[in-house]
């Protein structure tokens, strides 16, 4: 990757922010694990979680207790979309999709293809959603 399309992928914070001990330095990640970290963090904040941000987010916490038909897996392939639409522009969203095969386990994955616009590399994430993350169930 040349150094105007790794400018343009960005770098920045890990998130959850990590620190590196021996240099005194914040963990900085870059290119396409910060894509990816991205889509992470915007599939698991809820709307209004962030003050200064409160439409940032993809709230599917409402959804947990529905019962998963057609309907519902669609509003909510629609919220991620939309969410990663506005919140990630480094991307074009090909495909949003939703494995429930281990929904009585309390997870779901979920499933974005997309184009990295910078390079037109096509990539995918799956990624776990935990329905009973920080509970005590």
């Amino acid at each position: 990757m040349d150094s105007t399309t790794a400018t343009y992928l960005g770098k920045g914070w890990d998130f959850p922010p990590s620190f590196l001990k021996k240099r005194g330095e914040v963990k900085i990640i870059s290119d396409i694990e910060d894509i990816e970290k991205s889509l992470q963090t915007i599939i698991t904040t809820r709307r209004g979680e962030r003050v200064m941000r409160p439409l940032f987010g993809c709230d599917l916490t409402d959804k947990i207790f529905e019962n998963l038909n057609a309907t519902q897996i669609n509003i909510m392939k629609n919220r991620v979309e939309e969410a990663i639409i506005l919140f990630e522009p480094r991307i074009d969203v090909i495909k949003i999709g939703l494995d429930t095969q281990n929904i009585l386990e309390g997870k779901f994955l979920i499933k974005v293809e997309f184009i990295i616009r910078a390079t037109n590399t096509r990539r995918n994430i799956v990624f776990p959603y935990y329905l009973t993350e920080a509970t005590d169930i």
